[in-house]
């Protein structure tokens, strides 16, 4: 039992383990397509008896080999060559493993066809799936068993590193072949092996003999360095599940469009400004499943309504003074609003009583909650035929209104009317100047940063930002550092924040 006490043994041992279990890989997707054919209640039963009589096959088989590569007696004289029973089997199994080896890397690298059947096939006896089992496993038993006599010396060795990938394949096939599914780069990693082994084969019909050794390290450093490489794409996934998946699918088609924008040189300009273009809108278009209609509404402040118990002349002019064409109709308040009518359509029936109650009875108002999200508001818009849709709290106060601008706003950037201001100038390359209303998502957008606004942060304004970063201590000069951002306080509105000066260096 001193041969148990060889470091050799062990390693060997172990790198045949693995190597068998690789080799069966394609084995058990046979398997697999075979027990299919079963009832769902005995494929399991199949699945197991064929790979148990396959293995005292693939044992006898191991046996018959290992009798015969024992021949040392000259049987072919070729030139100044003479092989022996063993050193041909050496040699054509070593060729076998080449050939093997190398088809099987043409398939991984360079495809193969696939065939689908699209028809259904009747469930097949028992007995037939198991004997087609059994002679599937002959015909993938033949490069695994030349692989143990390639490897090892020792007969023990390699009926135990069957009987144990045998066992591993019973147990965890289905585990065992979604991760070479997910790892092809292992499948050509082993046929590497299976390649140099056969090398090896063929060296030694030759009588050369290569030391085991050597094979060992080069297949223990090919691990090693596998390792890390699985390692560090798990490292890789890690980090990239930490960014938003907005942003990560922003970058992916960029990445497609970007094939097209890297040919021409020339216009190197008018590309870089086309493709900060570009990242702004997919990147608007993929917020707005985030946003909600809260975030790109026209606050309640700032809506210009009327009121229809003032005078016709109040009203006219009221309509007159501001470049909106929709108003809401309202009675004595902004939360009593009973209608939403056109500029046009309001001035024409001010004087007449009668068909002024009627174009308000044929424009009825809309409400959306205000922590809808945008995209499942734009049904709504899209009902209201172009109308205003007004935004409520949970109480059914007013907090403001939204329009199909303001959705496109969203993605596009800001579009102002003739009386607004822009809520995000940029002074330099460094230096904005932003509105204190201003939409987070916007400059976010702007700045091309990730992770600016979470989901469960109650504000969604930069105001909000510097209130929840200073608890509402908040005078004019005061100066907030947030996530690389220096936001200042510039001007203030009784106790609102009106402008604020933003700096940052990407």
């Amino acid at each position: 039992m001193e041969f148990l006490l060889d470091p050799g043994i062990w390693v060997g041992l172990l790198t045949l383990i693995v190597l068998e279990i690789v080799l069966g890989i394609d084995n058990l997707v046979f398997i697999a397509i075979l027990a299919e054919k079963l009832p769902p209640e005995q494929r399991d039963k199949a699945r197991v008896l064929g790979l148990s009589l396959a293995l005292i096959m693939r044992l006898g088989l191991l046996f018959a080999i290992s009798w015969l590569v024992t021949l040392t007696k000259p049987l072919v004289t070729v030139f100044d060559w003479t092989f022996s029973g063993r050193d041909l089997i050496l040699l054509f199994g070593g060729l076998f493993l080449v050939y093997k080896a190398v088809t099987e890397l043409h398939e991984k690298l360079e495809g193969k066809p696939e065939v689908k059947l699209t028809t259904k096939v009747a469930y097949a006896s028992f007995t037939a799936v198991v004997a087609q089992i059994v002679v599937l496993d002959a015909v993938f038993s033949l490069d695994s068993v030349i692989t143990a006599i390639g490897m090892v010396d020792n007969i023990y060795v390699m009926m135990a590193a069957m009987i144990v990938a045998m066992a591993v394949m019973l147990l965890a096939s289905k585990p065992l072949t979604a991760f070479v599914n997910r790892h092809p780069t292992v499948v050509v990693l082993c046929l590497s092996f299976l390649l140099l082994i056969g090398i090896s084969l063929i060296a030694e019909g030759f009588g050369f003999h290569i030391p085991k050794g050597y094979i060992y390290s080069g297949i223990g450093v090919a691990i090693i360095i596998e390792a890390f490489n699985q390692f560090s794409q798990r490292n890789v996934k890690k980090h990239e599940a930490k960014i938003p998946l907005r942003h990560r699918t922003a970058d992916s088609i960029l990445k497609l469009m970007g094939g097209r924008l890297e040919s021409d040189q020339a216009d190197n300009k008018a590309q870089e400004t086309f493709a900060d273009e570009e990242r702004y809108m997919i990147g608007g278009v993929l917020t707005l499943a985030e946003r909600s209609v809260a975030s790109i509404m026209t606050p309640r402040n700032q809506i210009s309504w009327v009121d229809i118990n003032d005078s016709p002349e109040q009203i006219r002019e009221q309509v007159l003074a501001v470049p909106h064409s929709l108003f809401p109709v309202c009675r004595g308040s902004l939360d009593k609003v009973i209608s939403v009518v056109r500029a046009k359509e309001l001035i024409d029936v001010l004087d007449n009583g009668e068909d002024l109650k009627a174009l308000i009875k044929r424009h009825r108002p809309i409400f959306i909650f205000q922590k809808m999200k945008v995209i499942d508001a734009i049904n709504t818009l899209r009902t209201s035929k172009g109308s205003l849709v007004l935004v409520t709290d949970e109480f059914g106060a007013v907090q403001g209104l939204i329009s199909p601008l303001d959705v496109f706003e969203a993605i596009a950037g800001e579009f102002p009317d003739a009386d607004e201001q822009l809520d995000l100038i940029q002074i330099d390359d460094t230096h904005w100047k932003a509105s204190g209303m201003l939409d987070l998502y916007q400059l976010e957008l702007e700045l091309e940063m990730l992770d600016l606004i979470e989901e469960d942060d109650g504000y969604i304004s930069v105001s909000g930002l510097i209130l929840d970063q200073t608890q509402g201590m908040v005078s004019v000069g005061t100066e907030v550092e947030f996530k690389g951002i220096q936001f200042k306080v510039t001007a203030m509105e009784d106790n609102r924040i009106k402008t604020v000066d933003i700096f940052y260096q990407a």
